[in-house]
């Protein structure tokens, strides 16, 4: 059964969205995540049913512990627990400049799993890449490049497929212009760039501030499907990410990608994560569509789909070059599967292109999987990350879940 849902809204109070927003339409999807429960002094794994939040932790202390069960959707369907409140009530609590701490709010739906990212997954994003690192990160440079690779390339980059003869041409064509990079390689070669995205419970959620460097002059939103892998490599579940980059830092060097992707707030994940079962699974990840919207305080508005289709791999190989007998994550691990999404709008001159401005509001939503809702701030001025593993486990010891 599907519920109708209702159009993105611009940026203001009710910046976050409701309940009908962030939610599947599908009221039948198997739903999990995390809150803060105030009562516990900690994180709390939850069921949504109906619009009602359940507690699970009577039978799993962390969210990790449901996604290693032999069939994490049949079981959390069967589980009763407590009500926890309602998901519009919690949703609404979320944000900390009106939050009241002593009611339930939302966290990213993962925890102990590795927050890993798949790059340069859609040629179209690939391009961009090569685009960055030739302007070295020089956004006023980038328009110019950029309209002489696409007047040269004179292949269909909609379709092509990693590995594949066309990307061998493809290759050999900007090798022989001079434009050979790094991204072509990891783009269409037989390797994939997977990389790091943030560490261990750094992930934030849905109706929170979003980071970007307050340095970075040239940084975009990257909305991308998330899937939810098990320790075995099965992929059990899916969530919307936001994989914020900061061009023109990656731009100058791919060596510092890590400035570039992971800093404080810099890693969006949520509203919840969707487990697999009969009604949703790898066929229909493969054909989503992922929706982004920003909205600028100054008027701007940028809108722009990301089609799975699209993707240059496919996601199950992502997932086998991540974890298998040469890398274990014995915790499982969340992965961003990349986006086709490299914006050129210009948004202030011509030319320039488009960055983030300080209270943007980026929504990325997929009707199968919610909305994503968050506001840009600067890393640094973004909550500070204080609760980490050992904190988890000290926390859990203390409730009698460990």
């Amino acid at each position: 059964m599907t519920v109708p849902r209702p159009r993105g809204r611009a940026a203001g109070a009710d910046w976050a969205g409701t309940a009908a927003e962030a939610l599947p339409d599908d009221v039948d999807a198997v739903l999990i995540g995390r809150i803060w429960d105030p009562s516990v002094d900690g994180p709390t794994p939850v069921a949504v049913r109906n619009g009602e939040v359940i507690d699970l932790s009577h039978r799993f202390p962390t969210v990790r512990d449901i996604c290693e069960l032999p069939d994490p959707a049949a079981t959390v369907a069967g589980l009763d627990g407590a009500r926890v409140g309602d998901f519009g009530e919690i949703l609404a609590n979320t944000g900390a400049a009106t939050r009241d701490r002593n009611r339930p709010w939302l966290l990213a739906p993962v925890d102990l799993q590795a927050l890993k990212a798949a790059g340069v997954t859609f040629p179209i994003s690939m391009i961009e890449r090569v685009i960055e690192e030739r302007a070295r990160g020089d956004l006023a440079l980038a328009a110019d490049i950029r309209q002489r690779m696409f007047a040269d390339i004179g292949v269909d980059l909609h379709n092509l497929e990693a590995g594949s003869a066309e990307a061998d041409r493809l290759k050999s064509l900007l090798v022989a212009e001079g434009m050979w990079s790094q991204y072509l390689e990891v783009g269409i070669g037989p390797d994939a760039e997977i990389f790091t995205k943030g560490q261990i419970l750094s992930a934030v959620g849905t109706g929170v501030p979003v980071g970007v460097l307050a340095a970075s002059t040239w940084n975009n939103p990257e909305p991308e499907i998330t899937l939810v892998v098990q320790s075995s490599g099965r992929i059990v579940g899916a969530t919307l990410g936001n994989d914020v980059n900061l061009r023109d830092i990656e731009g100058r060097s791919a060596l510092l990608l890590p400035l570039a992707k992971d800093n404080n707030a810099s890693c969006a994940l949520g509203p919840l994560i969707r487990l697999f079962d009969d009604r949703f699974g790898m066929d229909r990840v493969r054909e989503l569509e992922v929706r982004l919207e920003v909205h600028g305080e100054d008027g701007f508005l940028l809108e722009a789909v990301s089609e799975m289709t699209q993707m240059s791999r496919d996601p199950e190989e992502l997932v086998r070059q991540l974890i298998g007998p040469h890398h274990h994550y014995p915790d499982g691990a969340a992965l961003m599967l990349g986006t086709m999404f490299a914006p050129i709008q210009d948004r202030d001159r011509p030319g320039e292109g488009f960055t983030h401005k300080v209270d943007d509001v980026v929504r990325i939503s997929c009707p199968a999987l919610g909305t994503l809702v968050n506001r840009v701030r600067h890393a640094e001025e973004c909550e500070p990350w204080h609760f980490g593993v050992r904190d988890l486990m000290g926390n859990l010891v203390r409730r009698g879940l460990l």
